[in-house]
């Protein structure tokens, strides 16, 4: 079935407005209609953007946080140039590197929020997709363990199936509130919604006890 009128009109309207404002993507708006509901960024803080490219994420992140705060775009493909300048852009495949390699190559301790708007590239399989997009949201999550102060926020892309479900509930063993968020400016025909967890109360170990916040990256986990 084809995108009535209207809803052309609409999106096209985010396409326009991104060009008009000086975004690199429509999506800042999913990220602006985040901000405004659950208000997860503030000036000063330091943010993580997974899945960063084009960089309207980081644009819009780096606009909140101010020269006092700091925001580091990663993603597998090369983010141009032109970012504000407290943007620090990686290459880096998430897939492929551990939470403490991007510590390290971020030069970051600890941040105050991670966002992911990172997405498999489809393959048309609706549960193939499902199932890829839960796993880049988990490899979030370790990255969120990893770096999150307590009382942090975590943000990531999901596309909707059955372990949505369960994915909540681990993040709600690590954050006092986590909530479901589907931004208005997220096209009509789209799979995906956003998860968004506040409160962040410590890692989780496999055994199910508690850890401390900013806990370590179990590598056995990925095999």
């Amino acid at each position: 079935m084809g995108v009535s009128g209207k809803e052309n009109d609409r999106h096209d309207h985010y396409f326009k407005k991104a060009r008009s404002e000086h975004y690199r993507a429509r999506s800042v708006y999913k990220l602006k209609e985040i901000q405004a509901q659950f208000r997860l960024l503030s000036r000063g803080d330091c943010v993580v953007d997974l899945g960063a490219a084009p960089g309207s994420w980081s644009q819009y992140a780096a606009e909140v946080v101010g020269t006092s705060g700091r925001v580091v775009a990663v993603d597998r493909t090369p983010i141009e140039a032109g970012l504000p300048a407290q943007v620090t852009r990686l290459q880096l495949d998430m897939l492929e590197v551990s939470p403490e390699v991007l510590q390290t190559a971020a030069g970051v301790e600890r941040a105050d929020v991670v966002i992911s708007d990172m997405a498999p590239n489809t393959s048309g399989i609706r549960s193939v997709d499902h199932a890829r997009s839960i796993e880049l949201c988990r490899k979030a999550l370790q990255v969120a363990e990893r770096l999150l102060l307590p009382k942090g926020a975590f943000v990531c892309k999901v596309f909707q199936g059955g372990d949505v479900q369960p994915l909540q509930q681990e993040l709600r063993e690590r954050f006092a509130q986590v909530k479901i968020f589907k931004p208005k400016s997220s096209k009509d025909e789209s799979v995906e919604t956003f998860l968004v967890a506040m409160g962040f109360r410590g890692a989780v170990t496999t055994s199910g006890d508690e850890a401390t916040p900013g806990g370590g990256w179990d590598p056995l986990q990925d095999l």
